[in-house]
């Protein structure tokens, strides 16, 4: 057993996001699932390790952190190469800017949990599901894109090297193609897509790995 253990479940964004960091910083972790689809989150075994009842939580030696973001920043802050956020106060902010509009503005309405209620409001109707998905990703991601257009966007979101923003945009990108959602114009995105494509750290991490 490592000393860093990552209660993850597959198809989660957030937890999609920690295992790419893990896997960028050479770190060594066990998984332990948390099956969202089983309600298991809500548990108690889960709410004593995220008291929001959600994934991912992380136990590094003991101390159990929450929150993606808040657990990659740490992990940067720990093993710093290769750095996941840039050098300036306001190259951060344009990183945090960009993370912060998928996993705070597109993450939110499309949690499991908020549009399985938008069905059982509907009836039952799971079509309602599939078009929610639809809408609410390609509206953030054709912001997203423009968000790229500042100039500052290279190879990655932001310049040539790999930050934060890179690891939500992979896992936004897969629940668009999951669920359906046209991105056949987000030239920006799409070219970033590739290029996180030919990275082990982000093969590795990929849900299909840990089906």
């Amino acid at each position: 057993m490592s000393n860093i253990i990552l209660y993850d479940y597959w198809r989660s964004s957030a937890s999609y996001r920690v295992r790419i960091a893990l896997n960028l910083k050479g770190l060594s972790y066990d998984m332990v699932t948390v099956n969202l689809l089983r309600g298991e989150q809500k548990a108690d075994k889960n709410l004593s390790r995220n008291p929001q009842g959600f994934v991912p939580s992380l136990d590094l030696d003991g101390d159990m952190m929450t929150q993606s973001l808040a657990i990659i920043e740490y992990l940067d802050e720990l093993h710093p190469p290769p750095a996941l956020m840039p050098p300036s106060a306001r190259e951060r902010a344009r990183v945090r800017a960009l993370s912060h509009a998928i996993a705070m503005d597109i993450h939110p309405v499309c949690n499991l949990g908020v549009v399985q209620h938008i069905v059982e409001l509907a009836g039952g109707d799971e079509q309602v599901k599939v078009d929610w998905m639809r809408k609410f990703i390609a509206k953030g991601l054709n912001a997203f894109e423009r968000m790229l257009a500042d100039g500052q966007s290279g190879t990655f979101c932001h310049g040539d090297h790999v930050t934060m923003a890179d690891l939500c945009l992979v896992p936004q990108v897969y629940n668009a193609d999951r669920w359906g959602t046209d991105r056949s114009h987000l030239t920006r995105i799409n070219a970033i897509m590739e290029q996180t494509e030919q990275l082990a750290a982000f093969q590795k991490a990929a849900p299909d790995q840990d089906a």
